[in-house]
């Protein structure tokens, strides 16, 4: 294996977006509903789902791509769909790491609304169809936060992509695992110029995050 072009650089930097996006926007699109309904709901068991949830937070991502990669082993539940090793199974093994944290964010936000802020919205007369819409504004910090999260546990996570991923080359290799690849091959230029670009990202969705946060106040 040689050190590292800018092609290959490229490459690997697409594919890593590609996927983290595609975990975030499925983490998303169930997290946010879930949370939303944990948030504004009171019923028996309540207590028991947030637990888990709280425990799904810090579920170590090891034994998440444990549990992934066995479900998609040939002898596995799933494994008629073909899917160990594959895209897909990276990102169903960090949907399952980010989920958790999406949806105990918007929970938190949700709880911090006032006890009778839908009450007034329904005093105020505002159709139903605006009253969601209404809600997420009212937590879109939180939101923020539950994206940046997110997606900083996607991009950052290692071990979970390894195991169901693989590392292939031109397949699954993301930057996470073709760092840990490059370094224990000794090739720490290669490496450190995948890490430039890993804090790159991060940094980036720092920083947009801090201008939607504080940018209509400025």
């Amino acid at each position: 294996m040689s050190a590292l072009d800018a092609q290959g650089l490229l490459e690997i930097t697409l594919r890593t977006l590609g996927v983290c996006l595609s975990a975030l926007v499925i983490s998303l699109s169930f997290g946010v509903p879930i949370g939303i309904w944990l948030g504004r709901r009171q019923f028996p068991g309540r207590r028991v789902l947030l637990g888990l949830v709280n425990s799904g937070m810090g579920a170590p991502p090891i034994v998440v791509g444990l549990v992934v990669a066995q479900l998609f082993f040939r002898s596995g539940p799933l494994g008629q769909l073909e899917l160990w090793y594959s895209v897909e199974a990276m990102i169903t093994a960090q949907v399952l790491i980010a989920l958790p944290l999406v949806v105990a964010l918007v929970v938190a936000a949700v709880a911090a609304l006032d006890l009778d802020w839908e009450l007034q919205v329904k005093a105020l007369g505002i159709p139903a169809r605006w009253r969601m819409w209404l809600l997420l504004r009212e937590i879109r910090l939180g939101l923020l936060a539950a994206v940046i999260a997110a997606l900083g546990g996607i991009l950052s996570e290692v071990g979970a992509v390894m195991q169901t991923g693989g590392n292939l080359e031109g397949e699954t290799r993301v930057l996470t695992t073709a760092i840990l690849m490059y370094t224990r091959m000794g090739l720490f230029e290669s490496a450190y110029a995948l890490a430039v670009v890993l804090i790159g990202l991060m940094l980036v969705l720092a920083g947009l995050l801090t201008w939607v946060q504080h940018g209509d106040r400025t």
